[in-house]
């Protein structure tokens, strides 16, 4: 099966360009998703109903553009990142797919997307940091410093019938809160059946990782996307799961959305 994570931004064309409105915005996602030809696609800061995005469901979109009805959105916020925002509230849905969950509000958060049927969605709630950070941030002159508060980071994770259980994520920016997020989710998935395949923007630098004793099956230095210098974007398998299966890494070119390159690997079982 082909595996990708990708950080898409919301959306954002890379270098920015104005958006004349909802058709250019999907029609650019879309056309970036066909490059891309997935079995499984990790999604990371991705907008629902967000007025930035013309309001598109990211998610659900894209799941249309690779013809398959097994997609799932987690949203980690209700609001906008950077605005005004609230944590998901217990009254609200967690969970949104093409069968379960609605959400009226814009939102904020990680999505799978999978053509392989899934047989079991699960949300992990890994926490967040109290202080933010300065971040360097996409502006209309470049890159620029801004505060950036942190916000409550979920795992999105799905059973799929061919016996992976494939988890998406987006860790916190704050060192060590990240790594001990990452940790808390390897738990988590000892806990559940399938091979388990962790994928996202993890935010730890210099294939940190791998000190939890997962090993990445991917090596691509993913951002910033118009020169990398550095990989916060990882495919990470289990010793014990390594052993199982074969692992060709995919070369994706850049594809004009996001600070982040998507990285992707072709996983099968021995």
């Amino acid at each position: 099966m082909k595996v990708i994570s990708w950080n898409v931004l919301h959306g954002m064309a890379i270098p920015p360009a104005p958006d004349s409105g909802f058709e250019q915005a999907l029609s650019r996602l879309q056309q970036a998703v066909a490059k891309l030809d997935v079995d499984v696609l990790g999604l990371q800061e991705i907008d629902h109903k967000q007025s930035r995005s013309f309001h598109i469901h990211h998610v659900q979109e894209i799941a249309h553009a690779m013809e398959t009805h097994h997609w799932a959105f987690a949203p980690t916020l209700i609001g906008t990142p950077g605005e005004s925002w609230h944590a998901v509230g217990e009254d609200e849905s967690k969970i949104v797919s093409h069968d379960k969950g609605v959400l009226g509000e814009s939102a904020y958060g990680i999505g799978l997307i999978s053509r392989i049927p899934v047989k079991k969605w699960h949300r992990v709630e890994l926490g967040r940091s109290r202080v933010g950070l300065p971040l360097a941030v996409p502006s209309k002159r470049g890159v620029g410093l801004a505060y950036v508060r942190d916000e409550p980071r979920v795992a999105l994770v799905a059973e799929l019938e061919n016996g992976f259980t494939v988890a998406v994520t987006h860790l916190s920016f704050v060192p060590i809160l990240n790594f001990l997020q990452l940790k808390k989710l390897q738990r988590e998935l000892h806990k559940l059946p399938g091979i388990a395949i962790i994928i996202g923007d993890l935010n730890l630098p210099w294939n940190l990782p791998e000190r939890t004793g997962w090993k990445s099956i991917t090596s691509k230095l993913t951002y910033p996307s118009w020169g990398p210098k550095i990989q916060f974007d990882y495919l990470l398998a289990s010793k014990k799961n390594l052993a199982k299966i074969d692992v060709d890494e995919l070369s994706i070119k850049e594809l004009g959305v996001s600070d982040h390159l998507a990285i992707g690997a072709v996983i099968k079982l021995k």
